[in-house]
C-alpha cells in the first residue's frame, strides 16, 4: 500500500525513528492512468464523505479556443512530460499534449481526479 505519511528519512539522509503505526488517513492509492479509448468512469470514496470520479479511459476533451469551448475527440497522445512511456501507452495526465480533431491541445485538468479532460488549444 502507498503511504502518504512522513518520510522515514531526514533531509540530511539520516534515519527518523517511527513514532506510531500507519493510519488509515495516510493511505494512498495507485495513480489512475487515464487512457485514450471508450469512455469508462469509476467512482471512489474520498475523505470527508466526498466522492471522486476517475476517468479510466476517455475519448472526449473540452478544448478552449479563442472563440469559446468546443467538445473535441481525442485521437492520441503526442507528448507527455510526466513520463515518456505514457506517449506510447496513450496515457493522459495534466500537461500532456493530445492530438484532437480540433488540433493539438495541452491538458489542463487531472482526468484521474476529476473524470474529464479539459484542454487549451496550442498555438501552431
Amino acid at each position: 500500500m502507498k503511504d502518504q505519511g512522513r518520510s522515514p528519512k531526514k533531509r540530511t539522509g539520516g534515519r527518523r525513528r517511527t513514532v506510531r503505526k500507519k493510519r488509515l488517513h495516510q493511505l494512498g492509492r495507485s495513480p489512475t492512468e487515464t487512457r485514450v479509448g471508450e469512455p469508462t468512469l469509476k467512482t471512489v470514496d474520498a475523505r470527508g464523505g466526498e466522492t471522486k470520479v476517475r476517468a479510466i479511459s476517455t475519448d472526449a476533451a473540452n478544448v478552449a479556443t479563442d472563440e469559446g469551448t468546443i467538445n473535441a475527440t481525442i485521437e492520441n497522445v503526442v507528448e507527455n512530460s510526466a513520463n515518456p512511456n505514457y506517449v506510447r501507452r496513450n496515457i493522459i495526465t495534466k500537461g500532456a499534449i493530445i492530438e484532437t480533431d480540433a488540433g493539438r491541445a495541452r491538458v489542463t485538468s487531472r482526468p484521474g481526479q476529476t473524470g474529464q479532460v479539459n484542454a487549451v488549444l496550442e498555438e501552431t
